[in-house]
């Protein structure tokens, strides 16, 4: 299925991820949802491994300079592999179709969709607020917040495959505020490879990844990222996250609109049958 749209699509994520460090999920997964009319668990399966897969590269560069912080990755991940195990057994088990399925990914990932844009939006009059306080936290706390930053991460992935960019740096900048930018990226995106994995792999075995998609998306995608990553630094930091932050809240908004819409609809139906 060589369809030049899903290049296309797949390039231009990329390139935003390349120049932002923002997870292609916030992106990739409600414009497979909203344009291309793929269902919300097949967007959110395919989503979690072609996310795997762009970050896997950009995790290896970061390892390779040393610009990770691995204690920070052990704690997330022992936070969000057993979260996002759990919560796709729930899945597995409440065995949602359909409309019920469509609901509560859409819900999630418009949930999932604002908290990303707000921190990106807010990300610096959070860090003059909080980071002065949070350098006296000692290390047993913020190992234990860690942890718990990873199950939060874990459950909204898992459903949304949002979570793991904006919203995990933001938190990582938090609770590691002697971490340089730097490091605080890099850890972020190794974290974000075996959770991703996991909660893909999970997707997978639940019948909802697209192997055909995928494929065409990382097409356009690696070449994207690449270009992302050469151009990140000759635009301002401040105009691209509140572009990113503004696409996002204009997508949650469609999101909700449509699944209201749909709700609406779902009512007026079932009244015309009694």
């Amino acid at each position: 299925m060589f369809d030049p749209l899903y290049v296309a699509s797949g390039f231009g994520v990329g390139l935003l991820i390349g120049m932002t460090g923002v997870g292609g999920g916030s992106l990739m997964t409600p414009l497979l949802i909203l344009l291309f009319g793929v269902h919300p668990s097949t967007a959110v399966g395919t989503d979690l491994l072609y996310a795997a897969a762009t970050k896997t590269g950009g995790s290896v560069v970061h390892g390779w300079a040393r610009s990770v912080h691995w204690p920070a990755v052990l704690r997330l991940a022992c936070g969000s592999i057993p979260a996002s195990a759990l919560t796709l057994l729930v899945l597995w088990k409440l065995d949602l179709r359909g409309d019920s399925e469509r609901s509560l990914i859409n819900l999630v990932l418009c949930f999932a969709l604002l908290l990303t844009a707000t921190s990106l939006i807010f990300r610096k009059s959070i860090m003059e607020r909080y980071r002065g306080r949070l350098e006296q936290v000692d290390e047993r706390s913020t190992a234990i917040a860690t942890v718990v930053t990873g199950i939060v991460l874990g459950v909204l992935v898992s459903i949304s495959s949002v979570g793991a960019g904006a919203v995990g740096v933001t938190v990582l900048l938090l609770l590691y505020p002697r971490l340089p930018m730097a490091t605080i990226v890099g850890s972020d995106i190794a974290h974000a490879v075996p959770l991703t994995l996991v909660a893909g792999i999970g997707h997978w075995a639940l019948g909802d990844v697209d192997w055909a998609l995928m494929g065409v998306l990382l097409m356009g995608s690696l070449p994207g990222i690449i270009v992302g990553s050469f151009s990140a630094t000759r635009v301002p930091e401040t105009v691209l996250r509140l572009t990113l932050a503004s696409v996002l809240f204009v997508v949650a908004g469609k999101i909700m609109f449509v699944e209201l819409n749909l709700s609406v609809a779902f009512e007026t139906a079932l009244a015309w049958t009694h």
